[in-house]
């Protein structure tokens, strides 16, 4: 479900913020030069605007939704796929089934698949993959959704068996994600410059922390892509983003994050407009391991202090879903808005009173740090946020943390902070969020645990009352505010086909994208 504003005249807008000479700086001036020494035009290449740039290739070391979006389903392929309702199809998988209890699952793989370096897809491969994920080789914290697995077996070439511990209705789901990523045992040496994978494209030049360009395979067992290349550029902000689209270097800007440079876009008459849903949450973390924080009375004025439709509407020009600060996407099957925390000021204060603080923001014991990362959306939100905690009497400081690297140190990996803000976009994340007491909110909360290990090991048709009554658990005691569901805004030209803003995964759709000759 999408909104498409299809290019129409306006009165005419000087675009004067844009600077439209300012195109050639950052990575506009990156544009690869093999398409033409390859005998390719540059009709035969779709070009894409992204912001955070990933700082690696291997998402199995390092965290960040940047290289997932990237590489999945465009270089990696998964046994199953999740579409954009959320629902789960064959991948290299043509079909499976599982046993009566749950526990066992039974691939059945297409034949003819080969990895981009020539080595051929099977139930050994895939077996591998499954195994890898499971072992000191993986860093990455979501490498947590393959533990329910107990063992895999190759029953022959072509068919795959997954045994585990106990039933898990996630499990399934999670491998359309990066955590089912099927590699090759000898595609695995350079993950971080030279990922190998069965998908549509291959890695022909990597830019670090500016371009990626992916050529179209040859030998693809599915449909070919319908483009010969496609390339992905980072900009460090929507403006010199929207610049190399005006300019013609780019096709498409995806996932815009200032709402407010699209009347003036669509003021020119020219773009397409298209607008889906995502899995990402904007979260307002909280370290709840530290003062004011690890006090719940203190976390649930913070709900009722900040007003979740100003951000929308302040930030993101209106787009976007307020789930009254719960954890989930209108993807999701246990989706439900919280009537918890409405926005109301005065019973925030009247929280930290109860709780034996001064609201006049005289209260040493509500001075914090907000660690904000270097991007355009959350810098943004941080000034709202500032406004609004300030308001019932926090004392707060803006910090600007560089992104990814400084704040994935310090806020993710390092836990040194007193609160934050980001989107979270990893498909049904709320496990990883808040069922491990050890990730970087540190929320500890056995009650939510024992909802979230039942809701995964429940019969299909309970999981999603289960799942509901965790969020319920999260929400009650307040462990984190979802500012918004984040929108997914994306600006082509004209000639380009094959949008599908919504995402349910992280994954950018290349194939599908098409433009006409020019």
């Amino acid at each position: 479900m999408f909104l498409r504003y299809p290019a129409r005249p306006l009165v005419a807008l000087v675009l004067g913020v844009l600077s439209l000479g300012a195109v050639g700086c950052s990575a506009g001036s990156t544009a690869f030069t093999g398409a033409s020494s390859r005998g390719e035009s540059r009709d035969a290449t779709v070009v894409l605007a992204a912001g955070a740039a990933p700082a690696s290739l291997d998402f199995t070391t390092t965290s960040g939704a940047a290289i997932a979006q990237a590489l999945m389903g465009n270089v990696y392929e998964t046994l199953v796929t999740i579409d954009a309702s959320g629902a789960i199809q064959p991948g290299l998988a043509r079909s499976w089934e599982v046993s009566p209890d749950g526990t066992s699952y039974t691939f059945h793989l297409r034949p003819g698949v080969r990895f981009s370096n020539g080595d051929a897809f099977n139930a050994h491969t895939a077996a591998f993959s499954l195994d890898r994920v499971r072992s000191s080789a993986w860093t990455n914290g979501l490498k947590a959704q393959m533990d329910p697995v107990a063992h895999t077996r190759a029953r022959d070439d072509l068919t795959l068996e997954v045994h585990l511990h106990e039933r898990s209705a996630s499990w399934l789901w999670t491998m359309g994600t990066l955590v089912g990523a099927m590699m090759s045992p000898g595609g695995v040496g350079d993950l971080a410059a030279h990922p190998v994978g069965t998908g549509p494209y291959e890695v022909q030049a990597w830019a670090v922390g500016s371009a990626l360009r992916l050529g179209a395979r040859s030998d693809y067992w599915g449909v070919p892509p319908a483009n010969q290349a496609a390339e992905i550029r980072y900009f460090p902000d929507a403006v010199s983003a929207v610049n190399a689209l005006e300019s013609g270097d780019v096709d498409v800007l995806w996932g815009l994050q200032s709402p407010e440079l699209l009347d003036p876009l669509r003021a020119r008459g020219t773009w397409n407009i298209d607008v889906g849903t995502t899995n990402g949450e904007v979260l307002f973390s909280m370290n709840n391991r530290r003062a004011p924080f690890d006090r719940v009375e203190v976390r649930r004025a913070v709900l009722h202090a900040i007003d979740r439709q100003a951000v929308m509407n302040t930030v993101w020009d209106g787009y976007g879903v307020d789930t009254g600060g719960a954890p989930v996407a209108p993807t999701d099957p246990w989706y439900q808005p919280s009537a918890r925390y409405p926005f109301d000021p005065e019973r925030a204060r009247t929280l930290l009173r109860q709780a034996g603080f001064a609201t006049d923001g005289s209260d040493p014991r509500l001075a914090l740090t907000l660690t904000v990362p270097s991007l355009p959306y959350a810098q943004a939100t941080s000034e709202l946020v500032y406004s609004h905690l300030r308001d019932v009497g926090f004392s707060v400081t803006l910090q600007s943390a560089e992104f990814p690297a400084v704040w994935l140190a310090q806020v993710l990996k390092g836990h040194d902070y007193d609160a934050s803000l980001i989107a979270h976009v990893e498909p049904r994340d709320v496990p990883t969020l808040f069922g491990n007491p050890d990730y970087y909110l540190g929320f500890d909360s056995a009650r939510t645990r024992e909802l979230l290990a039942a809701a995964d090991a429940a019969a299909p048709e309970d999981t999603t009352v289960l799942m509901a009554r965790a969020v319920d658990s999260i929400m009650e005691e307040a462990a984190a505010d979802t500012l918004m569901n984040l929108p997914n805004i994306v600006v082509s030209h004209p000639a380009v086909t094959g949008i599908e803003p919504t995402a349910a995964v992280d994954s950018l759709p290349l194939a599908r994208i098409a433009k006409e000759r020019g």
